[in-house]
């Protein structure tokens, strides 16, 4: 019979594991890392199972479900520990529907989505959004977006190029085609050959800075060491544009720049040309609302836009993003505080992040 003494002794081994907060809070994002097994009921769970909570003396953490079996536990059949986890389940179901828009002339209705899902209308939209970050008219959208790209570089005509990807008439693709490809199609379809970036290179307190705009706004604001690698990385970004140098009033745009570098809280009064994904769009839009001197998880952001599962794709949308400060990726870090994963180096995160501390 255990004493008092051994039962706490228990108790605390259980209650010091991480892994024991995931179970009481239900964390779905530990499913799959671990499972656990409750000693008093004979069967082992996910760490999101939605059943009553055992007491911490009589839970056992296993690395895998077959650890758990052999310890002699079976599954749960609340959680069903042994089959597809459901966000599983769900992601199975989404890729499929992804493909059948992928491959559909004429883009179907929510409803018949839901259909091909075997879901309500409702529930589908809410777990389409939730496993690919977008609505499916978004996913649809930017994959038809895709599909002009790709057929403006093969197509004989822009005409011919927007009937090939899917759009009924020109005039509809039109409405929204300088959003879409940052610039019109003509221009888009000879690789931006017409488009003027003007840009200068200058130094600050975080070393190498490049600032370059287009007609529509400023479109890049890059940090480094190497003024060579900016520049290389611009033309990159823009094989085809015609790249010109600074003159007096790009100056000015320049040194605007460089102010909200030594002072991010301010922010920047300048017009943006800002182009990504739908997805990368809304990620970006979500970190201009975080407040200066504040910071916020790459699963905090993935809440607010509706994303909740998507954290490595916030996380990339963070590394995609080509305008620095301006954009605040700098804002966002790990959960548990840490500032890696900042493209422009840790040290000028750790550095923004003092200024705007300070202000």
């Amino acid at each position: 019979m255990k004493t008092l003494a051994s039962i706490k002794t228990l108790a605390a081994a259980t209650t010091s594991d991480p892994r024991w907060n995931a179970v009481v809070t239900r964390d779905p994002a530990a499913d799959g890392n671990f499972f656990y097994s409750v000693k008093t009921t004979g069967v082992y769970c996910r760490p999101s199972c939605a059943s009553r909570p055992a007491r911490p003396e009589n839970v056992r953490f296993h690395a895998t479900r077959t650890d758990a079996e052999k310890a002699g536990f079976r599954p749960c059949k609340r959680c069903k520990p042994d089959q597809l986890s459901l966000v599983a389940q769900h992601a199975v179901v989404v890729a499929k529907v992804c493909r059948l828009i992928e491959r559909a002339e004429t883009v179907p209705g929510l409803v018949e989505l839901a259909s091909h899902a075997g879901m309500s209308a409702s529930h589908f939209h809410r777990v389409f959004k939730a496993a690919t970050g977008l609505t499916p008219k978004a996913y649809a959208a930017a994959h038809r977006g895709k599909r002009v790209r790709n057929e403006l570089d093969r197509s004989s005509t822009v005409t011919k190029a927007i009937f090939d990807a899917g759009y009924s008439s020109s005039g509809r693709f039109y409405e929204k085609s300088t959003a879409l490809l940052g610039m019109t199609p003509s221009k888009y379809r000879a690789g931006g050959a017409n488009t003027k970036i003007r840009f200068a290179i200058g130094e600050c307190s975080l070393g190498s800075i490049l600032v370059a705009a287009s007609e529509r706004g400023v479109c890049a604001i890059l940090m480094g060491d190497d003024p060579d690698a900016l520049a290389r990385d611009l033309q990159d970004r823009f094989p085809r544009a015609q790249l010109m140098g600074s003159d007096k009033k790009f100056e000015r745009v320049v040194a605007k720049v460089v102010g909200i570098v030594e002072a991010p809280a301010k922010g920047l009064e300048l017009p943006l040309d800002v182009r990504g994904t739908a997805f990368q769009q809304r990620v970006w839009e979500a970190l201009q609302k975080i407040p200066a001197g504040s910071t916020v998880t790459y699963s905090q952001i993935a809440k607010r836009i509706g994303a909740p599962k998507s954290v490595r794709a916030v996380a990339s949308a963070c590394a995609a993003n080509a305008l620095a400060v301006v954009i605040p990726c700098h804002r966002v870090v790990r959960n548990d505080g840490g500032l890696a994963g900042y493209r422009w180096g840790v040290e000028r995160k750790r550095a923004l992040l003092k200024r705007e501390a300070r202000r």
